[in-house]
C-alpha cells in the first residue's frame, strides 16, 4: 500500500512539474513569437495572411496556402494544443522537426507532418524527412515506393481510426518527440509512433490548407529528464 501511495505522490509531482515547465505558444491576442510564410504573399501585397486571431483564438483560414512557424526551435519536447474545424471538415497538419522553407513544390518545408486531414488525424506525411514505423510495409506500402518528396509513397497511417471528435467539437492533440521518435495522442489515445527519424531538432508549424480550423491551449512542454 505504501508503494502505491508513493508511486501516486511521485506522479503527481511528475505532472505538476511538467505543467509548470509548459510554454505557452499563444497568448490569445497575436500572432508573437510565430512568423508566416505564404508563398502567394510573396506575388501580390494584396494577399492577406489566412493566419489570424478571432475571439482568442488562432484561426486558419485555409487559403490561401501556406504555414504559420515558431520563431525557436524545439527538441525533446511535447506539444499539446486543441483544434476543430470551423465550417466543413477537411485538411490541415502540424509539423515537427521544421528546417528548410518551401523544400517540397514550393510550399511545404523539410519537416515530419502530422495530419489533422478529417478522418486521417494522427497520419505522419513525410517532407523531405522520414521516418519508420512498426509493420512497415503493411502500412505504407511497397518499400521500393517509399520516398519523401515527388510522387513517392510519402503517407504513413496511422493506428486508429474512429478517435476524432464530431464536427464543430474540440479533438486534443499531443505529439510528443523525444531525440529521433514521435508518438501521436488524439483525444488520449495513441494513433501513432514512429523512430529513426532524420531529423531530431527544429521548429512548429501549422499548415493553412483547403479548410478552415481553429486552435486553442497551444502549449510545448521540454522532455528535460529525456534529454541528457
Amino acid at each position: 500500500m505504501k508503494k502505491l501511495i508513493l508511486l501516486a505522490c511521485l506522479n503527481l509531482l511528475s505532472i505538476q512539474y511538467a505543467q509548470s515547465q509548459s510554454k505557452s505558444l499563444f497568448n490569445r491576442k497575436d500572432l508573437k513569437g510565430w512568423h508566416v510564410d505564404v508563398p502567394e504573399m510573396d506575388k501580390d501585397a494584396t494577399v492577406k495572411s489566412p493566419f489570424l486571431v478571432r475571439n482568442g483564438l488562432l484561426v486558419s483560414l485555409g487559403s490561401p496556402g501556406g504555414h504559420l512557424i515558431t520563431d525557436t526551435e524545439y527538441n525533446n519536447f511535447r506539444w499539446t494544443f486543441q483544434y476543430r474545424f470551423a465550417g466543413k471538415p477537411g485538411n490541415c497538419g502540424a509539423l515537427v522537426f521544421v528546417s528548410t522553407s518551401r523544400a517540397l513544390y514550393d510550399m511545404f518545408p523539410k519537416s515530419i507532418e502530422v495530419q489533422m486531414m478529417n478522418q486521417n488525424a494522427g497520419d505522419f506525411w513525410c517532407i523531405q524527412e522520414d521516418i519508420t514505423v512498426p509493420d512497415m510495409e503493411k502500412r505504407r506500402g511497397p518499400k521500393e515506393k517509399w520516398g519523401v518528396n515527388g510522387d513517392k509513397l510519402r503517407r504513413v497511417p496511422n493506428l486508429t481510426d474512429g478517435t476524432e471528435k464530431p464536427l464543430g467539437e474540440w479533438n486534443s492533440m499531443v505529439i510528443e518527440c523525444v531525440k529521433n521518435t514521435i508518438k501521436v495522442w488524439l483525444n488520449g489515445e495513441l494513433v501513432n509512433y514512429g523512430y529513426n527519424a532524420t531529423a531530431e531538432t527544429g521548429q512548429l508549424a501549422l499548415q493553412s490548407e483547403g479548410s478552415e480550423v481553429e486552435f486553442k491551449e497551444i502549449k510545448v512542454t521540454p522532455i528535460k529528464e529525456l534529454s541528457k
